[in-house]
């Protein structure tokens, strides 16, 4: 039946999301599908920023990168990386055009909530052995107990050498576990208000309950647990203070739902976006325009220290890239773009509330693009310009990236940062592009595969542009 004049009209000029499957053929979506088993295993492996970065380095030197040498003249074609401590990535492929014209800049992070040991953090009570931790990012502290996590990270001993820690997801390991209050003896505790029902100082690691055999010591269990470490990594308790260890979920990547659509997992803010900003990176080939892939650490608590993106390693390795160019760094980035690869929130219709619904993100509704992050009256934000985000929505139109606009909830309500006002202060236009996400910050996040595929296009797309 041929459309009535106001059902054109309406066509023409309204703004309507659609779902991405109703807009991919079967092919598209078992494509979409396929690409997920990848940020799977991604996922299950890269559950630290430590991790993510061994991963991404191994990746990376299969498929011809080498390492960045400051000085050195690259030319069109070449593949390089920067591995910044072990914790930050910077990715770069050599595009055709001079570096005056500009750089493509994807920047992600690769840190998540989770919780830190403390650096005295071995105790005992009430013959149990505990780890204090020092929860990290922005966590709701209820979620965390009873959840099964698993330690890893790195301890410096006293005389220099380190040892690397991974336990909690190997087949045959142990796990350790945040104790709860059973409900039949919280009717205090379920009075208080959510923030308040679980204090900070009482998530604290079970590690272990047997005691040393000697009747002539005290704190035998600790003694045990510190005995063991001894054996397995030589370290002993001094060595907590020079160490990295972080606690976090236990458990392992799963499709959510009978049609397998939505992938749930700990880690999802932000690898969601990294590992589509990696991969867009490793499979872009030959590009017109030199490709910036970053990698941070830190964002969950501000982009701080020389492994976030409020530092200057991102900005100094601009000026080695342009140096043997005669080029400073200034030139190359006032003339560069960047796509912030950062999450956002989903519509949660169990929660409805919290959401200005004409302007959220909905799952399998495609990458979202974030005009501006911020809290209140957009505080502590990196507002893209109207050009600027129009070049992207033209951009993204124009090669079948399927997008929707999304902000992280009401005003005075919602509210956010990423690393995108650190970008954007070096005086890049950047805007925020990414996947929205369900249970954002909390043990076991869930996306959608469409989603995550869309990110990779979007990512794909805005490095190879001409």
């Amino acid at each position: 039946m041929e459309k009535t004049a106001g059902e054109k009209l309406r066509e023409q000029l309204f703004y309507t999301k659609k779902h991405v499957a109703e807009l991919l053929s079967e092919a598209e979506i078992n494509e979409a599908f396929e690409f997920c088993k990848g940020y799977r295993r991604f996922l299950d492996y890269a559950k630290t920023e430590r991790r993510a970065v061994s991963f991404t380095e191994r990746l990376l030197k299969e498929n011809g990168f080498v390492e960045f040498e400051a000085g050195k003249k690259y030319k069109a074609g070449d593949k390089v990386y920067k591995n910044n401590r072990g914790k930050a990535m910077i990715i770069a492929v050599i595009g055709e055009k001079p570096l005056s014209e500009g750089v493509k800049i994807s920047a992600a992070h690769i840190d998540s909530p989770r919780l830190d040991l403390k650096q005295v953090p071995v105790y005992e009570d009430s013959e149990i052995a505990y780890f204090k931790t020092h929860y990290y990012g922005g966590i709701r502290k209820y979620q965390w107990p009873t959840v099964p996590l698993a330690l890893y990270g790195t301890v410096v001993r006293a005389d220099g050498t380190s040892v690397e820690v991974a336990i909690g997801e190997g087949e045959d390991d142990p796990v350790f576990y945040v104790s709860d209050l059973l409900p039949h003896l919280a009717n205090a505790y379920a009075k208080k208000p959510m923030a308040e029902a679980v204090d900070a100082e009482s998530l604290n690691l079970i590690v272990g309950s047997l005691p040393f055999k000697d009747d002539k010591v005290s704190e035998k269990v600790k003694l045990n647990l510190l005995n063991i470490l001894f054996e397995k990594y030589g370290i002993t308790e001094a060595d907590f203070l020079s160490a990295e260890l972080e606690a976090v979920p236990a458990l392992a990547s799963k499709d959510v739902g009978f049609d397998r659509s939505l992938i749930g997992s700990y880690g999802h803010d932000d690898r969601v976006c990294a590992y589509p900003a990696i991969m867009a990176a490793v499979n872009c080939g030959k590009c017109d325009y030199t490709t910036v892939t970053v990698l941070a650490d830190k964002e969950e608590i501000g982009s701080e220290g020389n492994t976030g993106l409020n530092s200057s390693f991102l900005k100094y390795f601009m000026g080695d890239l342009a140096a043997p160019h005669n080029l400073a760094a200034r030139e190359v980035l006032c003339k560069s773009e960047c796509l912030s690869a950062d999450v956002n929130a989903a519509f949660d219709p169990n929660f409805p509330e919290v959401f200005e619904k004409k302007n959220a993100s909905f799952i399998n509704y495609g990458v979202v693009v974030t005009k501006y992050t911020g809290a209140r009256g957009k505080y502590d934000t990196s507002d893209a310009s109207a050009e600027y985000t129009g070049k992207i929505r033209n951009l993204f139109d124009s090669n079948n990236v399927i997008w929707q606009s999304g902000e992280l909830g009401r005003v005075d309500i919602g509210g956010g940062g990423t690393v995108a006002k650190y970008v954007a202060a070096l005086d890049v236009d950047t805007i925020d592009v990414g996947v929205p996400v369900l249970s954002m910050h909390s043990p076991f996040e869930v996306v959608s595969k469409l989603d995550v595929y869309m990110a990779y296009k979007a990512f794909s797309t805005f490095l190879e542009q001409k």
